[in-house]
């Protein structure tokens, strides 16, 4: 791994120090060229002997690391429904917001999780096929574009990576939204709430209550393992969608949204 990478991976994940946890893959990033290496250096993201994803600049090598952990859950795990979601997490009750890319999940994520929240993960949800708890992820949210600037105004103090230019996302940064003692203390929680945030400029908080259908289509919808699963992920969803608060949430305040999910969906 290139020198520069290994201490923002030092930065991030650092304070890691269980060495006696069970090593789930093998992953690497390489320089596969010798002539990249002097002319537009390029770096490979392998699983094992596996690459893949096509090779990204050097300057964007720790978001190729952290998507290319993400695909290795995604694409390997079929013993939990995942879901590409976000959690959060008060009182030992969870929330999962479901979202499309552009809905402001991160932003959001990043915020609750620097407000009184417990980050559980930003990316994906991974829940239990038995009793429908949600697992955390020891991993930082992945901030885009104009989310970095927001986050590093309201809370200058915020351990953040370099920004990643020009990346298929825009311009990226990942912030440590829990630290490594904390995390080991998290247990699976239940979830009560399923929400569908969308950020929209310029707009008062709207609150839209979800049908168990509405709710149930978009968590198929956006769950990676869902087909393979079949019929226990249709199991887990519906009895999510039965127990769990469910809506669809329209926002440009942060506090006024995070407010709202305190007081009204946590129970």
């Amino acid at each position: 791994m290139p020198k520069p990478i290994v201490a923002i991976v030092s930065n991030i994940y650092g304070d890691a120090t269980d060495q006696d946890r069970p090593v789930d893959f093998t992953i690497s990033l390489r320089r596969d060229s010798l002539v990249r290496r002097f002319l537009k250096p390029q770096i490979t993201f392998y699983s094992d002997i596996h690459a893949p994803f096509k090779p990204l600049p050097l300057s964007q090598a720790y978001a190729l690391l952290e998507w290319g952990m993400n695909w290795c859950i995604a694409a390997h795990d079929f013993s939990r429904l995942i879901v590409h979601a976000a959690v959060l997490v008060k009182n030992n009750q969870a929330i999962i917001f479901p979202a499309s890319p552009g809905s402001g999940k991160s932003t959001l994520t990043a915020y609750l999780s620097l407000n009184g929240w417990t980050l559980y993960s930003d990316e994906m949800a991974i829940i239990d096929l038995e009793n429908q708890k949600v697992s955390p992820l020891y991993r930082p949210v992945c901030l885009k574009n104009d989310s970095i600037s927001i986050i590093k105004t309201l809370h200058p103090e915020a351990q953040m990576t370099p920004v990643c230019k020009d990346t298929q996302k825009g311009d990226v940064s990942h912030l440590k939204g829990i630290d490594w003692l904390s995390y080991t203390k998290l247990e699976p929680a239940d979830i009560v709430g399923i929400v569908f945030p969308k950020y929209k400029k310029e707009t008062d908080l709207a609150i839209y209550t979800c049908n168990q259908l509405q709710a149930f289509e978009a968590m198929s919808t956006h769950a990676f393992n869902y087909t393979v699963l079949g019929q226990d992920a249709f199991g887990v969803v519906g009895k999510l969608t039965q127990k769990a608060s469910l809506f669809e949430v329209e926002y440009n305040s942060l506090p006024e949204l995070a407010e709202f999910l305190a007081e009204d969906v946590i129970r």
